[in-house]
Protein backbone atom coordinates (compact mmCIF):
# COMPACT_ATOMS: atom_id res chain seq x y z
CA UNK A 1 0.00 0.00 0.00
CA UNK A 2 3.00 2.89 0.82
CA UNK A 3 4.57 1.98 -2.89
CA UNK A 4 1.06 2.85 -4.49
CA UNK A 5 1.20 5.99 -2.24
CA UNK A 6 4.46 7.08 -3.44
CA UNK A 7 3.68 6.46 -6.95
CA UNK A 8 0.53 8.15 -6.69
CA UNK A 9 2.58 11.42 -5.48
CA UNK A 10 5.39 10.35 -8.20
CA UNK A 11 2.94 11.24 -11.07
CA UNK A 12 3.88 13.71 -13.03
CA UNK A 13 0.79 13.56 -15.83
CA UNK A 14 -3.02 13.62 -15.37
CA UNK A 15 -4.59 10.34 -14.83
CA UNK A 16 -5.68 9.87 -18.79
CA UNK A 17 -2.37 10.85 -19.79
CA UNK A 18 -0.82 7.91 -17.23
CA UNK A 19 0.36 4.44 -18.16
CA UNK A 20 -1.26 1.71 -16.64
CA UNK A 21 0.34 0.06 -13.48
CA UNK A 22 0.11 -3.19 -15.52
CA UNK A 23 2.36 -1.43 -18.20
CA UNK A 24 4.62 -0.18 -15.56
CA UNK A 25 5.17 -3.51 -13.82
CA UNK A 26 6.22 -5.41 -17.31
CA UNK A 27 8.38 -2.45 -17.99
CA UNK A 28 10.16 -2.93 -14.85
CA UNK A 29 10.33 -6.36 -14.74
CA UNK A 30 11.40 -6.62 -18.29
CA UNK A 31 12.70 -3.37 -19.40
CA UNK A 32 13.97 -4.83 -23.25
CA UNK A 33 10.21 -5.87 -23.70
CA UNK A 34 9.70 -2.59 -24.60
CA UNK A 35 12.03 -2.72 -27.52
CA UNK A 36 10.94 -6.39 -28.59
CA UNK A 37 7.21 -4.79 -28.61
CA UNK A 38 8.32 -1.58 -30.51
CA UNK A 39 10.85 -2.65 -32.42
CA UNK A 40 11.25 -0.93 -35.63
CA UNK A 41 9.13 1.98 -34.09
CA UNK A 42 11.56 4.71 -32.34
CA UNK A 43 8.32 7.48 -32.29
CA UNK A 44 6.48 5.32 -30.83
CA UNK A 45 9.10 3.98 -28.13
CA UNK A 46 9.91 7.47 -27.60
CA UNK A 47 6.48 8.46 -26.43
CA UNK A 48 5.93 5.62 -24.46
CA UNK A 49 8.84 5.72 -22.42
CA UNK A 50 8.25 9.35 -21.83
CA UNK A 51 4.81 8.21 -20.97
CA UNK A 52 5.92 5.97 -18.24
CA UNK A 53 8.83 7.83 -16.92
CA UNK A 54 6.85 10.75 -16.11
CA UNK A 55 4.07 8.38 -14.60
CA UNK A 56 5.94 7.01 -12.13
CA UNK A 57 10.21 8.82 -12.54
CA UNK A 58 11.21 5.84 -9.88
CA UNK A 59 11.09 3.50 -13.23
CA UNK A 60 14.44 5.09 -13.84
CA UNK A 61 16.82 2.17 -12.95
CA UNK A 62 14.84 0.06 -15.63
CA UNK A 63 15.63 2.56 -17.64
CA UNK A 64 19.37 2.20 -17.22
CA UNK A 65 18.59 -1.58 -17.67
CA UNK A 66 16.79 -0.51 -21.69
CA UNK A 67 19.46 1.11 -22.60
CA UNK A 68 22.34 -1.46 -22.17
CA UNK A 69 19.70 -3.49 -23.50
CA UNK A 70 19.74 -1.12 -26.99
CA UNK A 71 21.04 -0.24 -30.14
CA UNK A 72 22.47 2.98 -30.68
CA UNK A 73 19.20 4.37 -32.41
CA UNK A 74 17.15 3.39 -29.66
CA UNK A 75 19.08 5.47 -27.45
CA UNK A 76 18.70 8.28 -28.79
CA UNK A 77 14.87 7.66 -29.02
CA UNK A 78 15.55 6.67 -24.58
CA UNK A 79 17.12 10.46 -24.45
CA UNK A 80 14.55 11.82 -26.78
CA UNK A 81 12.28 10.22 -24.04
CA UNK A 82 13.86 11.26 -20.89
CA UNK A 83 13.61 14.56 -22.54
CA UNK A 84 10.04 14.85 -23.20
CA UNK A 85 9.19 13.24 -19.83
CA UNK A 86 11.77 16.24 -17.82
CA UNK A 87 9.25 18.40 -20.01
CA UNK A 88 6.30 16.81 -18.39
CA UNK A 89 7.43 17.23 -15.06
CA UNK A 90 9.10 20.53 -15.15
CA UNK A 91 5.55 22.15 -14.02
CA UNK A 92 3.76 19.65 -12.01
CA UNK A 93 6.67 17.87 -10.12
CA UNK A 94 10.07 20.10 -10.79
CA UNK A 95 11.67 17.74 -8.06
CA UNK A 96 10.96 14.70 -10.32
CA UNK A 97 12.62 16.89 -13.73
CA UNK A 98 15.89 17.10 -12.10
CA UNK A 99 16.04 13.64 -11.07
CA UNK A 100 15.03 12.75 -14.57
CA UNK A 101 17.69 15.43 -16.02
CA UNK A 102 20.17 14.18 -13.24
CA UNK A 103 19.91 10.64 -14.44
CA UNK A 104 20.43 11.85 -18.37
CA UNK A 105 23.43 13.40 -17.18
CA UNK A 106 24.73 10.76 -14.83
CA UNK A 107 24.39 8.08 -17.99
CA UNK A 108 27.38 9.59 -19.74
CA UNK A 109 26.36 7.43 -22.95
CA UNK A 110 26.54 9.76 -26.39
CA UNK A 111 23.87 8.50 -28.27
CA UNK A 112 21.69 9.49 -25.12
CA UNK A 113 22.39 12.27 -24.91
CA UNK A 114 22.18 13.27 -28.20
CA UNK A 115 18.35 12.09 -28.37
CA UNK A 116 18.42 13.99 -25.14
CA UNK A 117 19.48 16.98 -26.66
CA UNK A 118 17.63 17.00 -30.25
CA UNK A 119 14.37 16.46 -28.30
CA UNK A 120 15.12 20.13 -26.40
CA UNK A 121 15.20 21.39 -29.64
CA UNK A 122 13.05 19.86 -31.65
CA UNK A 123 8.87 21.09 -31.52
CA UNK A 124 7.64 18.04 -31.03
CA UNK A 125 8.94 17.83 -27.49
CA UNK A 126 6.82 20.91 -26.80
CA UNK A 127 4.45 19.38 -28.07
CA UNK A 128 3.91 16.02 -26.41
CA UNK A 129 4.26 18.68 -23.00
CA UNK A 130 1.49 20.69 -23.47
CA UNK A 131 -0.37 18.25 -25.18
CA UNK A 132 -3.37 18.96 -23.00
CA UNK A 133 -3.36 22.80 -23.15
CA UNK A 134 -3.36 22.62 -27.08
CA UNK A 135 -6.35 20.99 -26.92
CA UNK A 136 -8.14 24.38 -25.00
CA UNK A 137 -6.83 26.56 -26.93
CA UNK A 138 -8.47 27.21 -30.56
CA UNK A 139 -6.47 26.62 -33.74
CA UNK A 140 -4.36 29.45 -35.25
CA UNK A 141 -6.69 29.78 -38.41
CA UNK A 142 -9.75 30.79 -35.94
CA UNK A 143 -7.66 33.76 -34.74
CA UNK A 144 -8.47 35.70 -37.99
CA UNK A 145 -11.87 36.02 -36.82
CA UNK A 146 -13.81 37.64 -34.44
CA UNK A 147 -17.01 37.40 -32.95
CA UNK A 148 -19.31 35.55 -31.62
CA UNK A 149 -19.67 33.34 -35.02
CA UNK A 150 -16.30 34.34 -36.63
CA UNK A 151 -17.96 36.29 -39.64
CA UNK A 152 -15.53 39.74 -38.57
CA UNK A 153 -12.20 39.90 -39.12
CA UNK A 154 -9.92 40.52 -36.09
CA UNK A 155 -7.64 43.29 -35.45
CA UNK A 156 -4.31 42.27 -37.43
CA UNK A 157 -2.34 44.45 -35.02
CA UNK A 158 -3.77 43.24 -31.80
CA UNK A 159 -0.65 42.14 -29.63
CA UNK A 160 -0.09 38.15 -29.37
CA UNK A 161 -0.52 36.34 -25.84
CA UNK A 162 2.37 35.44 -24.52
CA UNK A 163 2.12 31.62 -23.39
CA UNK A 164 2.96 30.56 -19.82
Amino acid sequence: MVSSIDACRAQCVEFTDRASQLQLDTFVKSPSSLLEQLRNDKEKLRYRLATFIATNPSVLPSVQTLISASTSTDRSAIGAALRIAEGRCTSTKPDAARKIRDFTQRIGDLNVQAGYSAAGEDASGAQAQSQDKGRAQPPRGGALLDGEWKTKLANPFKPVPLPN
